[in-house]
């Protein structure tokens, strides 16, 4: 948004414009066919149309929307206005781009095809953002009718299908890196409706002749495959054969239109996009202030294992299992929260751990050293097998672990959510182990109710606030469920009534199959600044850490390419904020979600709340929520995106140096 003003064309400020007739109501029509004032005063004719020759904008609507908006099929166009973004220095910050045909211009079944490039960001005195690097594109992906997968879109080839009486999305996140200079970045994004038809002479290739362009490239590869020659002339030899072959294949008929255009065949020329596309520009004040690289609050979420080992069909503890855990654990670091792996046992017990490696290898410090792990966990390897190699195992991984700098990030995350004695029991005993290798150790143990079979107290409520009497001194972080407090802010000071601080005993909450709606969690169909709010919740109740119990815990899967589909018995979305890449495409690199874009940018609101407050106290960060109408209460969250705007804008104003 721009500094000071609450209305960012990607921001709150909602136009009033007529919604498209729905058939069977007031005269019957379809939101397909709907047009809201014509076209440029240009004839389509009645034959079929070519995009090259009739600007963009007589084809399709275009118009910006902010990150927090759920852009269904049936959205109504609104008017295209210049988008203005704010952002500190090693933020995200991201907005939606909707696209809706007016007419059709393909003959395929579907309306058309439509181009979206973007310039690089340039400031006054030199200094950008580049495209691919800090600026990205991702096509928004309905699931379960819900726009939600953030798939990307080929730089090289960024052409997306639109369908008739349908809207469609494309999400667009500029990242600035930590040393950016601040200042006013300014570009463009260029829309171009686009010819889906390709010639039908270099559609396919013959079969024969794909065969043949198969064995030189694989002969192109055996001649360039690493090994040891026998003299420099015979690499030479070689390379000069491998570069010869590779000559002739780009001489291919089929190929010709790639060599007249560079190799960009798809990419547009300067000339046809100002001519015939649609220009959004967009400006992006980059200010002096940097988002720490290590969290102000930990944020720790599992990763299934099992769901891994199952849907890319790994074997336990092979290369290609530490691989893709790897993989995983560097992937979600982005997203500013801890990400630990996780195995279930029976009754709940968890093997809860970051590293796949063991402390004594030199990946493990390499994990636990990370700046942006703001918290660890620690096997402990005797949960599921009680055996003494596990045992010793664990009292050698807490040996190293203990005296390295890092140890204050560490804990052991045994059970989740116990529910009677015995259960509490095990916690206890355990406990004592690991406080015989390590005095200080932290256990987190989360929970919605008291254990049954006690008399803790009368009441199911008193019996939650007094769990920590019960794990004290076995527990360190008690990590609440956030559906226990209801709409009940006010029990907060009940439950942290009963910490002990001194003893370094911490609040965290969690969020799992509730709340439900209106309160803030990460169901799919929940509205977006109803996902953003559970990280205005956290900050506002004054926990000190949180925690989510999984990002990828879909139904089992044999293939990485098959279908996602939830659990059941769950709510939609729940457990699932991430998506294999096989789904959509070829690529091995996961999807996100909106609902994930959304968890970084709470997170990267608490920074934001937390710089405030580190100037003028918590109870003017407090304010500050309230006076912007941002978040008022679990159920009293603004549904807009106007107020992010006006509260970023404020600690933009208010704090800059």
């Amino acid at each position: 948004m721009e500094p000071g003003d609450s209305n960012s064309a990607a921001g709150g400020k909602t136009q009033n414009t007529s919604a498209p007739p729905v058939e069977g109501v007031a005269g019957g029509g379809t939101s397909y066919g709907w047009v809201d004032g014509g076209l440029r005063g240009t004839s389509l004719g009645a034959g079929v149309i070519d995009p090259t020759k009739v600007h963009s904008e007589d084809l399709l609507h275009v118009w910006s929307m902010p990150s927090t908006a759920n852009v269904s099929q049936q959205e109504a166009p609104r008017s295209l206005e210049k988008v203005n973004l704010l952002a500190a220095r090693n933020e995200r910050e991201s907005f939606q781009i909707a696209l809706r045909p007016k007419v059709s211009w393909a003959t395929s079944g579907i309306a058309g095809s439509v181009q979206v490039q973007c310039t690089d960001l340039c400031s006054s005195s030199g200094d950008r953002l580049v495209v691919a690097q800090s600026i990205t594109l991702r096509r928004v992906v309905p699931i379960l009718g819900v726009p939600d997968a953030l798939v990307p879109i080929d730089p090289l080839s960024p052409q997306i299908s639109l369908h008739p009486g349908e809207t469609a999305a494309v999400w667009v996140s500029l990242n600035v890196p930590c040393g950016q200079p601040p200042g006013l970045y300014e570009g463009e994004i260029f829309i171009t409706a686009v010819k889906t038809e390709s010639d039908p002479k270099t559609e396919s290739l013959p079969k024969s002749e794909r065969y043949r362009l198969y064995r030189e490239l694989k002969g192109c590869l055996d001649i360039t495959e690493p090994r040891d020659y026998s003299s420099p002339e015979e690499m030479v030899q070689r390379l000069t054969s491998a570069s010869t072959t590779l000559k002739r294949m780009l001489d291919n008929p089929a190929l010709q239109d790639c060599q007249e255009n560079n190799g960009f065949g798809d990419m547009m020329d300067e000339d046809v996009m100002n001519n015939v596309s649609v220009r959004l520009k967009l400006s992006l004040t980059v200010w002096d202030f940097t988002l720490p690289v290590t969290p102000s609050l930990p944020a720790v979420f599992g990763i299934s294992e099992t769901v891994i080992e199952d849907h890319f069909c790994l074997e336990h503890g092979t290369e290609g299992w530490y691989d893709a855990l790897d993989h995983h654990f560097r992937w979600l670091l982005q997203y500013r929260i801890s990400p630990f792996f996780c195995r279930w046992g029976d009754s709940m017990r968890i093997l809860a751990y970051t590293c796949p490696w063991p402390a004594d290898h030199p990946k493990a410090n390499e994990y636990y050293s990370d700046p942006r792990l703001a918290a660890y966990a620690v096997p402990y390897a005797p949960i599921l097998s009680c055996t003494d190699a596990a045992k010793n195992s664990l009292r050698r991984e807490v040996e190293i672990l203990k005296s390295k700098p890092h140890w204050s990030k560490a804990y052991f995350y045994l059970w989740d959510e116990p529910l009677n004695v015995d259960q509490y029991d095990m916690i206890c005993s355990i406990s004592n182990e690991l406080r015989s290798y390590a005095p200080d150790v932290r256990i987190l143990t989360t929970y919605y109710c008291g254990p049954s079979g006690s008399e803790l107290a009368p009441s199911t409520f008193e019996a939650f606030v007094k769990v920590p009497n019960v794990l004290r001194p076995h527990t360190q972080i008690f990590c609440t469920s956030e559906w226990v407090l209801g709409t009940r802010e006010d029990l907060v000071k009940d439950i942290v009534a009963e910490l002990r601080p001194d003893l370094g005993e911490e609040w965290w909450t969690y969020v799992c199959m509730g709340p439900s709606d209106p309160q803030p969690n990460w169901h799919l169909g929940m509205r977006g600044t109803q996902h953003r709010a559970v990280m205005w919740r956290v900050w506002k109740e004054g926990g000190t850490g949180f925690l989510y119990w999984g990002t990828n815990c879909y139904e089992k899967a044999m293939i990485p390419s098959a279908e996602i589909c939830f659990r059941r018995g769950l709510p939609p979305g729940d457990g699932v904020l991430f998506y294999p890449g096989e789904a959509f495409s070829s690529s091995h690199e996961p999807v996100a979600s909106t609902r994930l874009e959304r968890i970084l940018s709470g997170m990267q609101d608490i920074e934001y709340l937390k710089l405030y407050s580190s100037r003028y106290g918590r109870e003017e960060g407090l304010a500050l929520l309230e006076k912007t109408g941002m978040y008022l209460g679990p159920d009293r969250y603004t549904l807009d995106h106007g107020p992010v705007d006006v509260m970023r804008g404020e600690v933009y104003r208010t704090c800059r140096s």
